[in-house]
């Protein structure tokens, strides 16, 4: 008894634990990197700055919540459609935010030599990743 109560213990501090430096972690990305400052100004919202750190606040708790119920979502195809459309654009625009914070593009662009075809290569990147996702989904996740 006292060695499974030791147990549960021990799993909560470790899980604790975990929770914390993955929460540290994605509060640091947010603000040391100002991913989301630098999408606010690029995408020209300055007004929606109270909507963004709701949504965040939201999302992230909707996330909790999700992570630990059993829900699952039998819902019409439209409307799974609009949601995971949604979750593209979001991981659409942090990716961006993060590459804009970090030049990346530029740099790769510079790097192999492609520094006049910048544009090019960004919708290369672009188009790849949508042939890719739609593939994952129509051959994999379709069966």
């Amino acid at each position: 008894m006292i060695n499974w109560l030791l147990l549960r213990i021990v799993e909560c501090v470790i899980g604790f634990a975990g929770g914390l430096a993955v929460g540290a972690g994605y509060v640091a990305f947010l603000t040391v990197l100002g991913v989301i400052p630098r999408l606010i100004q690029l995408s020209k919202t300055r007004n929606l700055i109270s909507v963004f750190a709701t949504c965040i606040i939201l999302g992230s708790m909707f996330g909790i919540y999700l992570s630990f119920s059993n829900v699952s979502w039998d819902h019409p195809v439209v409307l799974l459609v609009i949601w995971g459309s949604f979750h593209g654009m979001f991981v659409g625009m942090l990716a961006a935010g993060l590459t804009e914070v970090l030049n990346v593009f530029p740099l790769i662009s510079k790097r192999i030599g492609l520094d006049r075809q910048l544009k090019s290569l960004m919708m290369a990147i672009v188009f790849g990743k949508i042939a890719g996702s739609l593939f994952q989904w129509l051959y994999f996740v379709g069966k």
